[in-house]
């Protein structure tokens, strides 16, 4: 049976003596990052952590992100990664939804806690993850891990691991249920295409909450890596890390290496020990992966594609692919081939299989295919078609088995490696009391791939100005979803026949002929 601290268990058995984890001044093994887990797993079960009770955390990037990703299981549990991005009424609609026992914060995410502290259902006990003084409430970490290490609760197979909320495009999000299996056995699956090796060097600057750093997480883990932690990305500290630690593989959305090759200082640092760049979550601009790979031509490109209820990972665009010339040249545009023990096919609205180069809806079944829904058999059901996971993303098969994708989510907004619901920001703004028809779209932007902007039809004699309307969705939101800019217009919105929205319509003086022609 696979199970998260069976990797754990496994690193101090074989590799006990490997650095596990820096951050700062602090570092451990493998063998000292094992007890400290079980010491970790001790006091979360006082705390009344057992068989899938749910422990939460916000909080930037550090070391001690994993170790709650390993301890939680150990004692017994589930760990959920909170969104450092969202809005206070999220946070609380994520916790209350999960039925969090045990919320682990940082001093960033204190403010928010406070305000929202008293709507919380069932969280009992507030962990304050950072050293210094703890605030009123809180129990300190280092007083919860100073406990003699327990025997591990030995989760395993289909046991619930970790939860993790993605967007809903009706504004509800949906907490993915991932098991032991699933997450153990996706590492398993990516880690000969990704081209990981034993005790790799990583640096972690990828937002923590994210499944696909959680999916590094375990990968590492597996192969007794060592792990290196920034609270977040910044283009020079990440190079800086590079130089320091000699990293030599991490994770990357494309605005991120966008933003550091393009960076004017990147000359300035030792970047030899870099082996590779694994990359996703959003399309990579060639224009980005060509400075990339002039700029670090000794480094190997890999692109990842997948989502949260794929544990999360479903194809590899492997570094041979990586050219614009010769024998190999002419999948740069795919997401690559699907990894081994992943059936890929594309179906159409009849949930038929199509033949190659017919567009229709990606869909996969594996291992690595989540449990399902928390508390939503229906939607659940609509995800899970005899045994196809139905990805809602459109694309086509090539006759090797390449994957192209041609759209995302119906309407979804990918900007800066985030996903953005539509239906969940034009919700927002239709609760403002001056809106009368509102559609939500990606136009470009030239940093983050694509910007929120929101076309608004305001009712009769209604006056509202664009500030407003941000600052209104800024309430309801994490402010990444909110609109960037907003056209006001006094004829209605354009419709199809069967009264829906032509979104289509609304783009096209935003995108040349056919680039982002969705819907």
């Amino acid at each position: 049976m696979f199970s998260m601290t069976q990797l754990v268990r496994r690193a101090a058995q074989t590799n006990g003596k490997v650095v596990a984890t820096i951050d700062g001044e602090r570092s451990q093994t493998w063998s000292e990052f094992a007890h400290k887990i079980a010491c970790f797993a001790n006091g979360l079960q006082q705390l009344g952590i057992s068989s899938d009770g749910c422990v939460a955390m916000l909080a930037l990037n550090s070391d001690r992100y994993f170790e709650f990703m390993f301890a939680t299981p150990w004692a017994g549990g589930v760990f959920q990664p909170i969104n450092t991005r969202l809005a206070g009424p999220e946070v609380v609609y994520w916790l209350n939804d999960s039925e969090a026992s045990v919320l682990i914060v940082d001093r960033n995410f204190v403010p928010m806690v406070a305000e929202i502290r008293e709507q919380l259902q069932h969280v009992k006990h507030f962990i304050f993850v950072d050293d210094g003084d703890v605030p009123e409430g809180y129990i300190a970490y280092v007083d919860v891990v100073d406990n003699e290490p327990v025997e591990d609760a030995n989760r395993q197979g289909d046991d619930l691991a970790g939860l993790f909320y993605t967007g809903g495009t009706t504004g509800r999000s949906k907490g993915v249920m991932l098991s032991h299996t699933n997450l153990v056995v996706n590492a398993m699956q990516a880690i000969p295409m990704l081209g990981a090796q034993v005790a790799d060097r990583m640096l972690h600057v990828a937002p923590m909450f994210h499944i696909a750093d959680a999916f590094v997480c375990i990968i590492s883990t597996s192969l007794c890596g060592s792990n290196y932690f920034q609270p977040a990305f910044d283009p020079v500290s990440t190079l800086q890390g590079i130089q320091d630690y000699k990293i030599q593989r991490m994770l990357l959305v494309p605005t991120m290496v966008n933003m550091m090759v393009n960076h004017p200082a990147i000359g300035e640092y030792s970047l030899e020990s870099l082996q590779g760049i694994w990359y996703g979550a959003s399309p990579m601009p060639e224009p980005v992966i060509r400075k990339a790979m002039e700029v670090l031509p000794a480094v190997d490109f890999r692109q990842a594609y997948g989502q949260t209820e794929a544990a999360p990972a479903i194809t590899v665009l492997s570094p041979e692919r990586h050219t614009f010339e010769g024998p190999m040249a002419g999948k740069m545009k795919s997401a690559g081939q699907a990894l081994p023990g992943i059936d890929l096919c594309i179906m159409d609205e009849n949930d038929q299989k199509v033949a190659n180069d017919v567009i229709g809806e990606i869909c996969m079944r594996g291992p690595n295919m989540m449990l399902g829904y928390r508390n939503m058999a229906e939607q659940t059901s609509k995800a899970i078609v005899d045994g196809w996971l139905h990805t809602g993303d459109g694309g086509y098969l090539d006759d090797e088995g390449f994957l192209f994708i041609v759209d995302r989510v119906k309407d979804m907004i990918i900007s800066g490696g985030e996903n953005v619901y539509s239906a969940e920001v034009e919700n927002a703004l239709y609760q403002h009391e001056s809106v009368d028809q509102c559609a939500v779209i990606g136009i470009p932007h030239e940093k983050w791939g694509e910007q929120v902007h929101a076309v608004v039809v305001l009712k009769d004699g209604a006056e509202v100005d664009e500030d407003t309307l941000i600052i209104h969705c800024k309430t309801l939101i994490a402010g990444f979803k909110c609109p960037r800019s907003v056209t006001f217009q006094v004829e209605p919105l354009p419709l199809s026949g069967a009264g829906k929205i032509l979104k289509t319509e609304l783009r096209k003086p935003f995108w040349p002929e056919g680039e982002r022609n969705v819907n």
